[in-house]
């Protein structure tokens, strides 16, 4: 009765994690994809409302605060409506209300936009808010706010 009771829990586990995953196509890279980040709950096209809530994913990194200086971590930024062209990659992010810093080490974050299309990409940074070029930045997603 034993091993049934322990069968049937791994089961609901595997089946539980495996609707998890997908309820979120794609969303999370491969493993030999390396590591990167990835916006979980949106999606390219989203109607949404907002505040809208953004969930931050992380592959083959930590997270740690900012000026936590830990192999292998960093911090997540957003950026709204910009990019960072390759040398702008070599510098800190700016802090702005186009590039959010989320240097407590937030996953998630609610962010008021206005009314209209808008595109999100997430990027990790360093302890120093440099990106991780290890790390691939989420693709960018374009988003409707209602």
């Amino acid at each position: 009765m034993k091993r049934f009771t322990l069968s049937l829990a791994a089961l609901a586990l595997t089946a539980c994690s495996a609707s998890l995953e997908a309820g979120v196509p794609d969303a999370k890279p491969h493993a030999n994809a390396g590591p990167a980040v990835y916006i979980v709950n949106l999606h390219d096209g989203d109607v949404v409302q907002s505040p809208v809530r953004v969930v931050f994913g992380l592959y083959g990194y930590g997270v740690a605060p900012a000026g936590v200086d830990k192999p292998k971590t960093g911090h997540h930024h957003l950026l709204i409506d910009t990019a960072l062209s390759e040398e702008e990659q070599q510098f800190a992010i700016p802090a702005d209300e186009q590039h959010r810093h989320f240097g407590g080490g937030q996953t998630e974050a609610a962010i008021e936009l206005a009314p209209g299309k808008h595109t999100l990409q997430l990027m990790l940074g360093d302890y120093t808010h440099v990106p991780h070029l290890a790390v691939q930045p989420s693709a960018p997603i374009t988003i409707t706010v209602q």
